[in-house]
């Protein structure tokens, strides 16, 4: 059965079997701005603008927690792992399967409603990506939308998953492609692009939600004459990496979106590239009215290590030396966590939360202060963190309730070699390679104090962990690790109150929770399946 017979059949058998589910989803922004306030909903990709990934629903509880229990499973039906963060709206959960699958689920029984699949072209470019994946959509009025491998972004009809509009976001013969979920506020759909591994140009778009027509376009690699363009040298700009393919953040009340920007290219070969090469592994500021950058904060200027800066940008508000700041807090890949004021970027804190080598800390200002000889070399060069980095991609979690931040971490170094950077547009243009010491690895969830980056414990895990957290009002952090272990820690302490084992990694599963009917769901993906436990 083809893709476009799949989805006629699915949406016919929803018809007819449905009648208890609500398929009228209307999401406006306004339910969005106050996403903590219907906890039984996931109405955007970090639960909330601050991406705090933190749930109000408090049935589940470390008293009961042990009784939990698997409520139903959707395995998905072809190869590659889920690594989606689901929305619930009302009763449905929209969940995206790689490589760029929409499917509408019952939350109740985990039984599909629709389904759609982009058609591909046989040729699709993912350079440097671990594989055609897709981190989940956006729901806003009526609509769904979803970026695509193959560079588009679509808007499918909440009820039917049928199309709205197809925009092309990238030309993806020169290796653009969007494996992140978007990000909806008012009247913008704004997403990122992949393929800094392949010498793209990035940059962050919005798009109008009504019509799929792109109303701004922010280049994280500036041309010359443009700020920053003094940071790069020659031509090199023009194939300059910073890519963008991690779901930002989003102050309202600042109009501020805040979205992390990866490697410079090419990767571990810095000749070609002299200088910081702005803005690359730093964290933007956005107007998201005009795509304005207001403020950039750099962690690691000429990148050489392929540290990329997309993590999720979590907000909180909290007192710096007593005074009440708006702060933006980043576990980073290259090992230091950081505090930033969010209205200006000033640096307040910086402190290593994972070990690392290549740096004798922070200077005043935040800036790296680079140890001798860390640099990639022909003969090879050992540095930690890894390849991989202290964090990645995979979202952290905080509680308010207990004012700690939550951090999967990746002990685990690497060897970076120098080679040759030699652009083919469209393909590899990493000018090196790396060796992962997996035998000295592990992994481990941290909690820190957010104002300080200080350690407060830890649960470790003999694997570095991929994993995505989850903390919810009961006192509870949900996690998993890459031997497909899903777990419950007490917030406060990190002792392990609950576990299981669903026989695939859960790596970069998104764990969420959701309530129906006045009962607490806990939901997480591992392997090609799609998990939900709830209470007896």
């Amino acid at each position: 059965m083809n893709a476009r017979s799949r989805h006629s059949a699915l949406v016919m058998l929803a018809a007819a079997a449905a009648a208890h589910v609500c398929l009228s989803a209307q999401v406006p922004y306004t339910r969005i701005l106050r996403a903590e306030a219907e906890p039984q909903n996931w109405l955007t990709y970090s639960g909330g603008y601050r991406s705090h990934r933190h749930s109000a629903l408090a049935a589940i509880t470390r008293q009961n927690v042990g009784q939990l229990k698997m409520k139903w499973v959707y395995q998905i039906g072809r190869a590659g792992l889920i690594e989606s963060s689901p929305i619930v709206v009302d009763g449905i959960i929209y969940l995206t399967e790689p490589p760029s699958v929409v499917t509408a689920l019952d939350a109740r029984t985990g039984r599909p409603l629709w389904t759609w699949s982009p058609t591909l072209p046989p040729d699709v470019r993912t350079p440097g990506s671990a594989g055609a994946v897709n981190r989940g959509v956006a729901v806003l009025g009526d609509r769904v939308y979803v970026g695509t491998v193959h560079g588009h972004l679509v808007a499918l009809d909440a009820r039917s998953g049928a199309v709205r509009w197809d925009t092309v976001v990238g030309d993806n013969q020169l290796a653009y492609f969007l494996t992140l979920a978007p990000l909806a506020i008012d009247g913008r759909i704004i997403v990122g692009v992949s393929g800094a591994e392949a010498g793209i140009r990035g940059y962050i778009d919005a798009y109008d939600p009504q019509s799929g027509q792109r109303l701004w376009r922010s280049y994280t690699v500036p041309a010359p004459g443009e700020p920053g363009s003094d940071t790069w040298s020659g031509d090199a700009w023009k194939t300059g990496g910073g890519s963008t393919w991690v779901t930002g953040s989003f102050d309202p009340d600042l109009n501020l979106v805040y979205w992390g920007t990866g490697n410079p290219s090419p990767d571990y070969n810095g000749d070609v590239r002299p200088g910081d090469n702005l803005y690359t592994a730093s964290l933007l500021a956005l107007d998201a009215t005009t795509g304005r950058i207001r403020w950039h904060f750099q962690f690691t200027p000429h990148d050489t290590h392929d540290w990329d800066s997309a993590h999720i940008p979590v907000l909180i508000d909290a007192p710096i030396n007593g005074r009440p700041r708006k702060l933006v807090v980043v576990a980073n890949r290259n090992g230091f966590y950081y505090v930033l004021d969010r209205t200006n970027g000033e640096f307040l804190v910086g402190a290593p939360y994972a070990k690392q080598t290549w740096a004798d800390g922070l200077d005043a200002k935040g800036r790296p202060i680079v140890k001798p000889k860390t640099e990639p070399s022909v003969e090879g060069t050992l540095v930690y963190p890894g390849l991989v980095g202290g964090s990645n991609w995979y979202s952290p979690s905080y509680s308010p309730q207990t004012n700690l931040f939550y951090q999967s971490v990746k002990e685990l170094g690497s060897v970076y070699f120098k080679g040759d950077a030699k652009y083919e547009a469209g393909r590899g243009f990493g000018g090196g390679g790396t060796r992962l010491l997996t035998d000295e690895s592990y992994g481990a969830i941290r909690a820190l104090e957010p104002t300080t980056g200080k350690l407060r414990w830890e649960y470790t895990v003999p694997s570095p962990t991929w994993s995505s957290l989850l903390s919810t009002a009961g006192g509870l952090v949900f996690g998993g690790d890459a031997e497909g272990n899903f777990v419950a820690l007490d917030a406060e302490s990190g002792k392990r109150l609950w576990d299981v084992q669903l026989g695939g990694p859960v790596r970069g599963g998104q764990p969420i929770s959701f309530a129906l009917d006045g009962k607490q769901y806990v939901s997480v993906a591992a392997g090609s399946g799609f998990f939900v436990f709830g209470l007896p």
